[in-house]
């Protein structure tokens, strides 16, 4: 395949000695973009001390029917299992912190939002240990049974459909991105830097789970010794714009998803968690944040835990005016109050002034590189410099124009002008025959900001993957 052809990549296998450089593949990404966004975090990474309050929010599971485990003023231990799925009943969600439930939200149809946890204590709910030198003679079922009763099962995800993992299907693979090219996200160099022990464990559990491989994708230009001496798995490297990172761009490039199959996925930073919950019989909740964007004094790296209350982490970091809080990256992201809690998956807090102010003529006004941002350079400015993004959209959903903006920042071998009229139309056989089980809407974002009709792609993507799951 050409450097810069129809596809936007390059492959190049090498082979060398032992399992770990099995054939690592090369992926040179030409189609794509970085948003240069201002904010962007310090490397460095501070502790914020223990929150107040963590939450744990079943509505942000696809796919799930929670029942609860617990009920307002009840005291919990960190670990502690909150609530279970009722359609697969052995996977439960561990609480993420030792304290009160102090209170349980519902929505509409009494659906819960979150359940919420004042913190007070360390007690922590006490699993058998495992010594590192151990986790390979442990057998599959054994490592499901642990995970499962440890209430981390939901950290495995699983395609197509990007949904907790069933523990009753055998993956084909597995694999892990050890690079974020999201716009203000952790960057994973720095959050493993110290957790070579753990990280190697938790790819020790993975190799159990699986026959096939276990995959690492991680940065061409990465110094992290926590990923390139990681044994016992496959090393791909990856370089180019965003969406580099993500991890259905590696499953489509290195090992595509073929129709009846199965490939489950895990953050990096949850198979720290996993290896932690191996050699120590505890959950261990605490992750690496970033908090950045325009609105964002001091942006950082924050020492967190999951599930915490966003504005512990904004404290006397905001700037004045009207912002827009995300749990996520501000490309996939969900929008958030302060007194809102992180999600389960999110390791970023993106802050971005709000504004619905128009611009004096429009699209007729010059840019300058201060005051217009262009995918194309399509106004004077040169995009070289960090911009202060705001919400504003510069208009409303409008007619479709193909133009092959799409395709310019997708690169994948997929044709997403003719899968979004075949979602339209619910034509199940067109949608699976171009390709939409391999798809996430994640990987669709770009579509979506670039997108000159200001249509939502990534949301068309999800209601495809959704009326494919439900016909079955």
């Amino acid at each position: 395949m050409d450097a810069g052809g129809g596809l936007g990549f390059k492959l190049t296998c090498v082979c060398l000695s032992g399992y770990v450089n099995q054939n690592p593949v090369k992926i040179h990404l030409t189609k794509g973009h970085n948003i240069r966004i201002s904010g962007i975090p310090k490397r460095e990474i501070i502790s914020i001390g223990d929150p107040e309050k963590v939450a744990l929010k079943p509505v942000e599971f696809r796919g799930i029917k929670p029942k609860l485990m617990v009920k307002e003023h009840d005291d919990v231990k960190l670990g502690q299992p909150l609530f279970f799925d009722k359609k697969n009943p052995d996977v439960s969600f561990a609480s993420p912190g030792c304290g009160t439930v102090s209170a349980i939200h519902y929505g509409p149809k009494r659906i819960i939002k979150y359940i919420e946890i004042t913190l007070k204590g360390e007690d922590s709910v006490q699993h058998g240990s495992v010594r590192f030198h151990d986790i390979g003679s442990v057998n599959r079922a054994d490592v499901i049974t642990r995970i499962l009763s440890g209430g981390l099962w939901p950290l495995l995800k699983q395609r197509p459909f990007n949904m907790i993992a069933d523990p009753n299907v055998a993956p084909r693979a597995i694999f892990i991105s050890g690079y974020n090219s999201a716009p203000l996200t952790v960057d994973l160099d720095l959050a493993l830097s110290e957790q070579t022990g753990p990280f190697q464990a938790g790819l020790n559990v993975l190799r159990r789970l699986t026959d096939g491989d276990v995959h690492l994708t991680v940065s061409e230009g990465t110094v992290s010794e926590t990923l390139v001496n990681a044994d016992g798995v496959r090393i791909h490297y990856v370089n180019g714009p965003h969406p580099a990172g993500n991890v259905g761009i590696h499953i489509h490039h290195i090992d595509p998803l073929n129709p009846g199959e199965t490939i489950w996925t895990i953050s990096a930073q949850h198979v720290v968690t996993l290896g932690t919950f191996f050699t120590t019989g505890e959950y261990d909740p605490s992750t690496i944040v970033t908090v950045g964007g325009p609105s964002v004094k001091n942006p950082i790296h924050i020492k967190g835990r999951s599930g915490m209350q966003i504005s512990e982490m904004l404290k006397d970091r905001l700037q004045d005016g009207t912002s827009r809080i995300v749990s996520g990256d501000v490309l996939t992201g969900t929008e958030m109050e302060a007194s809102g809690f992180m999600g389960y998956y999110d390791s970023t807090v993106s802050v971005i002034p709000d504004s619905d102010d128009r611009e004096f003529l429009g699209l007729l006004r010059p840019g300058t590189s201060d005051s217009r941002y262009s995918l194309t350079n399509a106004f004077l400015s040169s995009n070289s410099d960090s911009y202060d993004f705001t919400t504003q959209t510069s208009g409303s959903e409008r007619p479709m124009v193909p133009i092959g903006t799409w395709e310019h920042v997708l690169p994948m071998d997929i044709f997403p002008n003719a899968l979004y009229r075949a979602i339209l139309a619910e034509d199940f056989d067109e949608m699976e025959g171009l390709g939409l089980l391999e798809c996430d809407e994640e990987d669709f974002a770009l579509c979506s900001f670039s997108c000159p009709s200001k249509i939502d792609v990534g949301a068309v993507i999800r209601k495809g993957l959704d009326m494919m799951e439900k016909e079955g």
